[in-house]
């Protein structure tokens, strides 16, 4: 059997990646499409494969800019040509999932998310104060609502969507109109593991410097409640983020994941401080024994136990996480609780519940949607 792993793009290794590596390794032989690939900047056991780039790669300064070409993504993906495969697996939160199997394979959607600037997050993105008045409803507005039509519409390219939370499948419902499966994406909680050190003070940001990640929430949260704050990631908003944090706000960059353990596990609490569809840092914090704040919404009302594993804070502002925080300071949370709970998110039940939902795939008449 030939397999087809389509993967939105190839420029770092975040939670989506780690999917992909997982896929990897379910099928040893499978070729990889991406929109872009740049070399280097994901793990070994991907880089080690055949990857196939669409014209995208070749695009003017595309390896730093590729977001600006988001228009042509629609067409990149479908020229993608999995002809001769006969199994497609697609890890989306753009536009791999309309890639265009052939007429004798399955088609088999990992979806993170559908896109959320084309459809309940454009201000997050492309809003007034993100992009200019003018820009924002007269250019990106028009724009990314035929985006969300072209997504709509191309849905039915997957037989079968499996989404990462049960918040991404209730979106999965609304926007496309399809039922998905819930299979939790992998953490790694054997290297994952708790320290014998006393945590600090100071709590972390772990995350892509994106404005829908609301990092700058966390920033004048922190700065309210007067505690430290380090924050570990890189991406485009980092500029904006850097002038209006203060001396007690320290930026890491991307570090290695070793790194990336050790500030887990000395840090008083990890932050995740936007909406999100899933969020594998409060786990992968947990799984090293620390606390997570979180706000009350998406997918970390599947992955923080309140008062057990982390606590929420219920309104999208600064001064509710500040609260929060100093809420945190009255509590003694277990982390031995945190520790068990991560590992209820292991890599092994990732990689069973996958196997299974590809399995039940197989097993269906060719064209069947669930």
């Amino acid at each position: 059997m030939k397999v087809a792993l389509v993967h939105d793009w190839l420029t770092g290794m975040r939670g989506g990646e780690k999917v992909l590596e997982t896929l990897c390794l379910l099928f040893p032989q499978g070729d990889i499409f991406t929109l872009i690939h740049t070399r280097g900047s994901v793990s070994a056991t991907i880089e080690s494969r055949r990857i196939t780039t669409s014209f995208v790669q070749h695009l003017p300064g595309a390896a730093t800019r590729y977001r600006q070409y988001l228009p042509l993504f629609p067409m990149a993906i479908e020229q993608l040509d999995l002809d001769g495969y006969d199994l497609v697996i697609s890890s989306s939160h753009c536009v791999a999932k309309s890639a265009v199997a052939p007429g004798r394979a399955r088609h088999l959607s990992y979806c993170f998310s559908p896109m959320r600037y084309a459809w309940d997050q454009f201000d997050e993105y492309f809003g007034p104060d993100r992009v200019g008045p003018v820009a924002s409803r007269y250019l990106y507005r028009p724009m990314l609502a035929r985006l969300a039509r072209w997504d709509a519409a191309t849905a039915s390219r997957a037989h079968r969507f499996v989404a990462i939370s049960q918040y991404v499948a209730g979106r999965i419902r609304r926007y496309y109109d399809r039922e998905a499966t819930v299979v939790y994406p992998p953490v790694d909680t054997a290297f994952y593991q708790p320290a014998p050190t006393v945590p600090g003070q100071h709590f972390l940001v772990v995350s892509a410097l994106v404005p829908y990640k609301r990092i700058d929430r966390a920033i004048l949260g922190c700065t309210q409640a007067g505690v430290p704050l380090r924050i570990i990631g890189s991406g485009p908003d980092r500029a904006r983020l850097e002038r209006m944090a203060g001396p007690s706000v320290h930026f890491l960059g991307s570090v290695p994941d070793d790194v990336v353990r050790a500030e887990y596990q000395g840090a008083r609490g990890v932050i995740l401080a936007g909406e999100e569809d899933f969020g594998i840092v409060p786990l992968e914090a947990q799984a090293c024994g620390r606390p997570a704040l979180a706000l009350r919404r998406g997918g970390a009302l599947e992955t923080v136990r309140e008062g057990e594993t982390g606590l929420f804070f219920d309104e999208p502002t600064p001064e509710s996480l500040a609260s929060a925080i100093a809420r945190l300071d009255t509590m003694s949370l277990d982390p031995r609780h945190a520790r068990a709970h991560a590992e209820r998110f292991s890599t092994e039940r990732h990689i069973a519940g996958l196997r299974a939902a590809i399995e039940e795939t197989l097993a269906e008449p060719v064209g069947t949607r669930w």
